[in-house]
């Protein structure tokens, strides 16, 4: 694992319904992100914040609710991304809301033509304006990112497609509307839902993901949505899904991946403190980044 890493945090919450996830990356450090790193040997450079503009008045395009504004910061976020990824840093971005994976994977697959994504989620986060049945563009990045959907969301960092259906997985999904599931059965998407994790444990499911994702790819990014966890470990996030991944399946996850040794940037998302309870969510997105960096009991 790269020991050198860079904090970026997006305090945006403009791609869904709810307010009060543009607190998340505040929460996160609040919850001792920096000091959990810097105990286990890495070197933390926190960036800072991407700077998000905040409109008066609600603005949707072609339902894609706050069009202008989740550009805008993704576009800047994918900038910052790349100059990490210059540096020969580790992006490690803190979110905000899921539509900032749009800027972190147009930064990171600047430098990887093969990128692999593994893509903890409840939801599938796949899809476009014709399929959404709110506009809220945290649930169109994926498919972005695939190539699908509007022009200026696929459009991001000046390139397209960012990533190839046959390098994606998906882990803990249990919430996924109708076009999500036609365009994963047309791509051909791997999927383990939570009743692939039920019946095969996490320890199989990880070790074919992480098989998936290592196969003409050149490099690996994490994208965990904090509502793949059950809302009993996960309390803070905007859209909970009961019966999700347990936080002790989510920590054998981690240190699975940790062991796999093959991510090249990662990024914690929907964090909502108004929603939490004591900062309980934050708290759990550390302790799993605490994971997948390497740390262990012994």
């Amino acid at each position: 694992m790269n020991k050198n890493i860079t904090l970026i945090g997006v305090p945006l919450d403009l791609g869904a319904d709810r307010r009060g996830v543009d607190m998340g990356p505040s929460a996160i450090r609040y919850a001792g992100v920096i000091k959990r790193l810097e105990g286990l040997g890495y070197s933390i450079i926190d960036a800072g914040d991407i700077q998000v503009s905040r409109p008066e008045m609600f603005t949707e395009t072609e339902n894609h609710k706050y069009l202008d504004e989740v550009v805008e910061t993704n576009t800047l976020l994918a900038e910052a991304v790349n100059r990490v990824m210059e540096e020969g840093r580790f992006p490690l971005v803190l979110g905000g809301d899921h539509s900032i994976a749009l800027g972190t994977i147009a930064g990171v697959a600047r430098h990887k033509k093969n990128l692999g994504v593994i893509w903890f989620d409840a939801h599938g986060d796949l899809n476009t304006g014709e399929t959404s049945p709110s506009g809220n563009i945290h649930g169109m990045p994926l498919a972005a990112s695939l190539g699908y959907g509007h022009p200026r969301l696929v459009g991001i960092g000046g390139y397209r497609p960012k990533v190839k259906p046959e390098h994606i997985v998906i882990i803990g999904a249990r919430d996924l509307d109708r076009g999500e599931r036609d365009l994963i059965k047309q791509l051909g998407i791997k999927v383990f839902t939570m009743h692939e994790i039920d019946r095969m444990g996490m320890t199989r499911v990880m070790e074919e993901a992480i098989a998936h994702v290592s196969k003409g790819t050149d490099g690996v990014h994490l994208s965990l949505d904090l509502d793949g966890l059950d809302p009993h470990d996960a309390p803070g996030v905007g859209t909970p899904v009961i019966g999700g991944i347990s936080y002790r399946e989510g920590h054998l996850a981690m240190e699975i991946l940790a062991e796999a040794d093959i991510l090249c940037s990662a990024e914690f998302v929907e964090v909502n403190p108004i929603l939490d309870r004591e900062n309980m969510t934050a708290r759990v997105a550390v302790a799993l980044m605490s994971s997948v960096f390497g740390d262990k009991l012994l």
